[in-house]
């Protein structure tokens, strides 16, 4: 759970949303879900996007912050 004062004037939520950084990529290396490039590919996303578990609320995280890059 996020603290209330992180919130405030911008804050740093994100930095707070993430609690175990490359978790989320070492998943999709070991599913096999992960391009050339190193990226994780966006079906995988949104097919584990739509459980309920940790790894499903990291992918709905990561689209999520997907969609706050400028230059996509």
């Amino acid at each position: 759970m996020l603290k209330p004062n992180k919130m405030k004037k911008g804050g740093n939520w994100i930095q707070g949303a993430i609690k175990k950084k490359g978790s989320l990529t070492a998943t999709a290396k070991n599913a096999g879900a992960v391009n050339k490039e190193g990226k994780i590919k966006k079906s995988w996303l949104k097919e584990k996007a739509k459980g309920s578990g940790t790894t499903a609320k990291r992918a709905r995280l990561a689209i999520t912050l997907s969609k706050l890059r400028k230059n996509k």
